[in-house]
Order: structure tokens, then sequence, then C-alpha cells
């Protein structure tokens, strides 16, 4: 969608015929604010506090959900062609869905925090259980984060500002943590795209092992996932016991996003995260 500009006159007169009942009206004026792309934003934000007509003001939200949504739509088309590289990048766009005005910064402020309490901790020349444990020991026990069993499918957990504050979480958001630290203490930790469960993997060319940070952060093995997949009745996949791409992640907590707005009912949010989803996984070359 092409961006245009308005001086203030006639944004302002613009505006003001949000106040027209007259439906081709409204969608034609409405197609005109759309038009002019992010920019509008700030402005429309001044409107709504400052217009005392209800009506208005819903339509104005609801054309401010709009251009957010498109913002996210094409920051996370972007983020895809640039390969998904930035894994919190990736989680912080999704998260300005429902927090447009989250920064990043606030929240890779908040895995360094964590990162160097962690670091503390950690000692050299440990066994590779051995450092999993003292991480377990700090994310999970001193830090305090711990699986959202309660409100399982609340939106909240596909959230990661929202996990990193309340430090509740769903299985990915978990383990996004989890993955984000380890790695810049620099451990081999990885994500795996277990069907039902998301989890990690330490892998090396000697060692590989997995752990579920959805359950502080416990020990298993291949064997373990067998066991797992055949109680499944599943059909045997690599996918299931090796690390999966940043992009993977970001479409899993897309879909597990849609599971929770199907929850709550919440139809046009479904279709929204549906289109992302759907788009996101064009780009990428992979069906959904």
């Amino acid at each position: 969608m092409a961006e245009h500009t308005l001086d203030e006159n006639n944004l302002k007169a613009l505006v003001s015929l949000l106040s027209d009942d007259d439906k081709e009206v409204l969608h034609h004026v409405e197609g005109q604010i759309l038009a002019l792309g992010s920019h509008i934003i700030p402005f429309l934000e001044s409107e709504w506090e400052n217009n005392m007509n209800p009506d208005v003001q819903r339509r104005i939200e609801d054309l401010l959900h709009t251009v957010q949504f498109e913002q996210v739509r094409k920051k996370l088309l972007a983020w895809v062609k640039e390969g998904g590289k930035d894994i919190v990048e990736g989680l912080w766009i999704v998260a300005t869905y429902q927090y447009p005005d989250l920064e990043i910064e606030k929240i890779r402020q908040r895995i360094e925090e964590i990162y160097y309490e962690a670091w503390l901790e950690l000692k050299g020349d440990l066994h590779p259980f051995d450092q999993v444990k003292v991480l377990n020991s700090v994310i999970f026990q001193k830090l305090k984060f711990s699986a959202n069993t309660k409100n399982f499918h609340s939106p909240s957990n596909s959230m990661l500002n929202v996990v990193l504050e309340g430090k509740k979480g769903n299985p990915i958001t978990l383990c996004a943590i989890y993955m984000l630290v380890a790695q810049k203490l620099k451990l081999p930790v990885y994500g795996v795209n277990l069907p039902n469960l998301f989890i990690l993997t330490y892998k090396t060319e000697e060692t590989q092992f997995y752990i579920n940070a959805f359950n502080k952060g416990l020990i298993f093995s291949k064997s373990d996932i067998d066991n797992y997949i055949h109680h499944l009745n599943l059909t045997y996949s690599p996918v299931f016991y090796e690390p999966c791409s940043n992009i993977d992640i970001i479409k899993r907590v897309l879909r597990n996003l849609i599971v929770s707005y199907e929850k709550l009912g919440d139809n046009h949010k479904v279709r929204e995260v549906k289109e992302i989803l759907y788009a996101f996984s064009d780009e990428s070359g992979e069906a959904t």
C-alpha cells in the first residue's frame, strides 16, 4: 500500500467525516486514512484523545488497529526476507501485535539481565549436564520462571514481554528465553519442534540431549522422544529430534496465537494472525 501525506487541516477534516453514518462515505474516508500508512498513527492517537464522540473514537481505534496490524505483517515479512537471524526481533514483532508501543531494547535489556545472573553462577569446564543444571537453577529457582498451566491458552503466553515480566509462559516462550540466555553463555542450545510440546536440545558433535523448559528444565534423552512419538502414534521425522530455525519458532508462536484467539472466540484476531502466518509461510517458502 503506497503511503501518502496530507497537512494537518486536511487530516482533521478527514477525521471529522468519521462521524458520518453513510457507509459509503465512511468506507471512502477510512480508505484514505489507511492509505497514509504508519505516519498517521500519532495524529489518530491525538484525535482519539480530543474527540468526545464515542462512535468516532471506536472508528479511530479500529483504524489504528488496522494500521498497526499492517505494520506487524510488513515487519515480519521483512524479517523473513533478511533470513530471520535475530529471534528477539521476530518475537518482538509478534508482541507488537498486542503491544504496538513496545520497545525492542526493553526486551533485550531483560534478556541481558537474566544472562548476567546466569553468567555469575556458571563456572568454567563444567560437564554439559551440569551447565544446564546451573542454568535451570538460575531461571527456574532463583528467578522463578514457570509454566503457565492455569491460563495455558492465554494470548499473553505468546508475548515475550509479558512472559519476561510475569515469569509465566507456554513451552515456546519459556524455551525462547532459555535458549537466548544459553546462547549468550556460548552454550549450544537450540529449539526443537516436537509435536504438542516445544523443547530444546543441547547439541555438539559429541553430545546431544534434550531439555524441557516447560518442566523446569528437565533433562531427557532421544529414547524418551522415541517413546513420546510412539505414544502419539506418529511417524518418525528427523524434525522431532534436530534444531529448528528461528523462522520455525515464529511460525509456531503464530499458530499458538491462533489457537489462543480461537479459545477466546475472537474471530477477527484469528483471521488477522492467520493472514500473517500464510503470508509469512509463503515468504519463507514453507508450508504452514
